[in-house]
């Protein structure tokens, strides 16, 4: 008896390394910048698979990694819709703004040109809704021009709580990035580092698309001059700046610096003018943070101005948070507005 089952611990020993071998025969041996999660479970030479290196680790995203497409994409957004489809309202197009993707199943905020819509089918075709049509015919386009998909999956319940808050898109036309929602993420790299990130989801009643071209921001606020703030103080009893700090602390920044002293030069021009300086924050984070960040901010430049020789008698700062808004914060530009100090004349 002990004979036969020593036999047959052997016989069961050789079958699973036979099974393994064949396991590994095939595989298919993904790029070594490869990453991403595919529902379908196929893989193809546009899509990158999540693998574990020779340390176990996972490997990540890394733009570097990605092929720089040599198609020639036209003009934005790029692509029309798929016959017999179209959007349910006007699409969103700003040149501007901030939109979050899945990379790494982590909700990561990119900047740029962005276009989204919601996607529904459109009434003089005569077909109906069809969620296979609308994903097949942009996975197809995409990866006829060179996009590489990065993620296909759901972000996680804590994935959302996290980063939801900070998502002022969410809740207009075209919003991707709802817990549950089945995410398909492609980049298309661009050799010029205007590289084109492209989410898309869908369910039996319609689906979404967001197309994002990366860009840096191009501040179009200038820096008043002193003559100007003076002017508007004295003709208005208000003078409104954009002063550079460092993101999301009270630190000038050397345009602020600049702005800062040609408040000291119009502070130096009329000796009796006396301000209160106010400070504002946009919209985003909680209402306690964005209170105590413009208190501070505020509170800066007073001690600027008092530091560059005026008299801090003459002075007074307060912060309003995100209290009083001068425009929308639903873009990058409004929010960039908001985010402002205010010189009043006492």
């Amino acid at each position: 008896m002990k004979k036969l089952f020593t036999s047959l611990l052997v016989l069961s020993f050789v079958l699973a390394c036979k099974n393994n071998t064949e396991k590994k025969d095939d595989v298919i041996k993904a790029p070594a910048a490869t990453e991403i999660q595919n529902t379908d479970n196929t893989n193809s030479s546009s899509d990158i698979v999540e693998e574990s290196n020779e340390n176990g680790r996972e490997q990540k995203f890394n733009i570097e990694d990605i092929p720089v497409s040599e198609a020639d994409l036209g003009e934005f957004p790029f692509f029309s819709f798929p016959e017999g489809l179209t959007a349910l309202n006007k699409p969103i197009q700003r040149k501007f703004d901030r939109l979050y993707f899945p990379i790494d199943g982590i909700m990561t905020p990119i900047e740029g040109k962005v276009w989204k819509t919601n996607v529904t089918d459109d009434d003089n075709s005569g077909d109906e809704w069809s969620l296979p049509y609308f994903i097949k015919s942009y996975e197809e386009v995409i990866k006829e021009v060179g996009g590489v998909k990065i993620f296909d999956g759901e972000i996680t319940y804590e994935e959302y709580e996290k980063y939801h808050d900070n998502a002022e898109y969410l809740g207009e036309d075209g919003s991707i990035g709802y817990m549950g929602q089945k995410i398909k993420v492609y980049v298309i790299r661009q050799a010029d580092g205007g590289d084109v990130y492209i989410q898309f989801t869908g369910d039996s009643a319609g689906g979404g698309l967001n197309i994002l071209q990366k860009e840096p921001f191009k501040q179009t606020i200038t820096i008043l001059k002193s003559d100007k703030i003076l002017k508007d103080l004295e003709n208005t009893g208000k003078a409104i700046l954009y002063i550079n700090f460092d993101l999301d602390k009270s630190t000038l920044q050397a345009k602020g610096k600049d702005a800062v002293a040609e408040i000291a030069k119009a502070l130096e021009d009329n000796e009796s003018m006396n301000v209160a300086i106010h400070g504002y924050t946009d919209n985003s984070g909680n209402d306690a943070h964005n209170q105590q960040l413009s208190e501070a901010r505020a509170l800066t430049v007073l001690n600027a101005l008092t530091g560059l020789g005026i008299d801090p008698s003459r002075l007074s700062s307060k912060g309003f948070g995100a209290q009083n808004p001068i425009t929308e914060n639903t873009t990058e530009e409004g929010r960039a507005k908001n985010r402002r100090v205010e010189l009043i004349k006492l």
